[in-house]
């Protein structure tokens, strides 16, 4: 009898497909613990003692999957499904070692993040928020040919760091601004791809000269921890805006802050933290920064398509087939 550890809620969509889990086994189920605390993290003492002798986690992105959470959930772990498309909070590698299968839920929050990605972009040329927060504060104002004065979209350079699914998603929506693309990866896309968005491949720093909005998509490794530091915002545009929804660490916030009070960058749109939840202190002080709790894939729909890959993927490991959406192979043979 499988038990499995939920450690976040998912939709009623997902929770639902969770409690049919045993017919669609075809085995008695055993207990599913689904964490109810607070809307924080699970705290990592709970977390070692609730995942003990699990055969499935269902986790999220604040839940840190290594050594010491294998260890304590024991040789019966079979299947770590992550509620997310990044995978960067599992030790990969060592579930592999174990035998433990991983899996993400890729895909389906594509269009969602990347209409984040566009929202955020519009609120900072635009300076949509503050304008609404000046306006909530009942400051007297009249109409006048100088106030709050935005940057143009039409005929300007979007950059995009990671062109992979999302990043592709948000440069097809720049075709409709009349925007030219420029993209950033290890490698370029095939032309066939590249082709009908227009995106010419370009090294980090033309990218960063040339970019009048920079949108980050790249995935959190060692390599793009902190990408996005002094150096690089020295090399943008004074007009320039950033926008973030991939992961917080990719862009060092102290930085960040230091440029946009210098004038070195014109605004930053941030989805996700470096130090998520925490937001760094300096730029909720900042007028040119607009900042969303990492609503990228916080639609019903997506939501709901989230949990339930997730769930899907939990069933097949647990009744030892192979998960759709597999992310170490090797553990098959």
């Amino acid at each position: 009898m499988p038990d499995v550890l939920v450690t976040r809620r998912m939709v009623d969509a997902a929770m639902s497909a969770l409690d049919g889990l045993g017919e669609v086994l075809g085995e008695v189920l055993g207990e599913v613990e689904v964490y109810e605390g607070p809307p924080t993290a699970m705290p990592r003492p709970d977390l070692l003692r609730r995942a003990s002798g699990v055969s499935g986690l269902v986790t999220v992105l604040t839940e840190r999957v290594d050594a010491e959470l294998l260890d304590a959930a024991g040789p019966g772990l079979r299947i770590v499904a992550n509620h997310a498309v990044g995978v960067d909070n599992i030790d990969i590698p060592e579930c592999t070692r174990r035998g433990v299968l991983v899996t993400n839920t890729p895909d389906v929050l594509t269009e969602a993040t990347a209409d984040l990605a566009w929202a955020l972009i519009l609120a900072c040329v635009r300076r949509v928020a503050e304008g609404d927060r000046f306006l909530r504060a009942r400051t007297p104002w009249i109409w006048d040919p100088r106030m709050m004065l935005g940057q143009d979209l039409h005929g300007r350079v979007l950059g995009i760091v990671g062109c992979g699914r999302i990043g592709q998603a948000t440069a097809r929506r720049a075709l409709g601004f009349g925007m030219r693309v420029v993209y950033h990866n290890s490698r370029p896309l095939p032309e066939e791809i590249a082709a009908p968005l227009g995106a010419r491949h370009v090294g980090f720093d033309e990218l960063l000269a040339s970019s009048d909005v920079v949108s980050v998509h790249c995935p959190l490794t060692p390599d793009t921890r902190h990408l996005f530091g002094a150096s690089a915002f020295r090399k943008m545009k004074a007009s320039a805006v950033l926008v973030n929804t991939a992961r917080g660490p990719v862009v060092d916030e102290a930085a960040l802050a230091v440029a946009l009070r210098e004038g070195e960058i014109f605004g930053a749109g941030l989805d996700v933290f470096e130090r998520e939840p925490e937001v760094t202190a300096e730029l909720l002080d900042l007028d040119s920064v607009t900042i969303v709790p990492h609503l990228g894939s916080a639609t019903v729909g997506t939501r709901e398509a989230m949990g339930l890959r997730a769930v899907q993927n939990l069933a097949a490991g647990l009744a030892g087939g192979r998960p759709r959406d597999l992310l170490n192979p090797d553990v098959l043979g």
